[in-house]
C-alpha cells in the first residue's frame, strides 16, 4: 500500500493518524486506486464486458421490509449465469441489492458492508437508517464516471428502522438513480429490466399490513411476472431447483427465507399459472 513510511519505518503515515469514520473515505487516502469509481477506464462504452443482474424488488410488511431477487445474470442475449446472487444481508438490520453491472455491483456491496462495520468500530455505535442510506448516496455518486461509460449499478437498499416511533412502522426501502439520488418508498419498489411489470404486479398483490408468508407469496410471483416479460429476468428452474432469493428484515434482524420454503410456494405459483397462465 503506497504512503509514507510511519514511526516503525514501514508502515504509511496514514495508519498512524486518528481514523475517520467512513472506509470509503479512508480508502481514498489509502489506496484509492481500490475503489470502483476512481480507476481509468479506457475511452467509449464499457457496457458489454460484464454481466448484468436483474430484477430486484422491496415490500413492507407488518413485521418489516422484505427483499427479492431473480437469479440469473446475462451478457446481451446469453445467459452468463443462472445463480447469480443480488441481494444482500448490508448489516445486522438492513439489505442491498443490486441492478446492473454485476462485478461493479458485487464490489459495491461489499464497501457498503465494510462502511458499516467501519462506522460502527470508530464511534462505538451503529448508523442510522438515514445514515446508512446516504452512505450508500456518496458509494453511488462516486461510481458516476464509470456508469457514464455504461458500467452501471443501480441499488435497492431496505431495513428495520430501531428509531422508528411505532414498531409496525420500522420497514423502510430506498431507490436510487445512477447520481445517488435518494427516494424513499412507502410502500413497495422494483429495479432492474424487470421493474417494471415486477412493480405492476406488486400494485395489485400488495397490501399494508401483510403477513410474512403472504408478502413472501407475493414477491415471489411479482418476480415470476417479470420474467414472463422481461428475457432478462430468471423465471422458476424446477429443474435445477433454483429459486429467487428472499430476505426479511425485522426487529429481530435480518435472515434468509429458507430456499425449501421459497420452492414450495414457486410451485404452487406454476401450478395455477399452468391453470390460468393469465395470457
Amino acid at each position: 500500500m503506497a504512503g509514507v513510511a510511519g514511526p516503525g519505518g514501514s508502515l504509511p503515515q496514514h495508519l498512524f493518524t486518528p481514523g475517520v469514520s467512513s472506509f470509503a473515505e479512508f480508502l481514498a487516502q489509502a489506496a484509492p486506486d481500490l475503489l470502483p469509481g476512481r480507476r481509468q477506464l479506457p475511452p467509449g462504452s464499457a457496457a458489454g464486458l460484464s454481466p448484468q443482474a436483474t430484477t430486484i424488488v422491496a415490500a413492507i410488511y407488518a413485521d418489516g421490509v422484505l427483499m427479492a431477487g431473480d437469479r440469473r445474470a446475462t451478457m446481451g442475449n446469453m445467459i452468463a449465469q443462472r445463480d447469480t446472487e443480488k441481494v444482500f444481508a448490508a448489516d445486522d438490520y438492513s439489505l442491498i441489492g443490486m441492478a446492473g453491472t454485476a462485478g461493479i455491483g458485487i464490489e459495491m456491496t461489499r464497501l457498503f458492508q465494510l462502511e458499516l462495520e467501519h462506522y460502527e468500530k470508530i464511534e462505538g455505535t451503529e448508523l442510522t437508517l438515514d445514515g446508512k442510506a446516504n452512505r450508500l448516496t456518496t458509494l453511488i455518486r462516486n461510481n458516476l464516471s464509470a456508469a457514464m461509460q455504461g458500467l452501471v449499478v443501480i441499488p435497492l437498499f431496505a431495513g428495520y428502522d430501531l428509531d422508528a416511533d411505532d414498531p409496525a412502522d420500522g420497514g423502510r426501502i430506498f431507490s436510487y438513480d445512477i447520481t445517488g439520488g435518494r427516494h424513499e418508498e412507502h410502500q413497495h419498489a422494483a429495479v432492474g429490466s424487470g421493474s417494471v411489470f415486477a412493480r405492476g404486479a406488486l400494485k395489485k398483490l400488495w397490501r399494508a399490513r401483510m403477513g410474512r408468508d403472504e408478502i413472501v407469496r407475493a414477491a415471489v410471483e411479482s418476480l415470476y411476472d417479470a420474467a414472463d416479460d422481461d428475457s432478462a429476468t430468471g423465471g422458476p428452474d424446477l429443474t435445477r431447483r433454483l429459486f429467487p432469493m428472499v430476505l426479511l428484515s425485522t426487529a429481530d434482524g435480518t435472515s434468509r427465507v429458507p430456499d425449501d420454503e421459497i420452492g414450495t410456494v414457486t410451485e404452487a405459483i406454476v401450478a395455477e399459472r399452468t391453470v390460468n397462465p393469465g395470457v
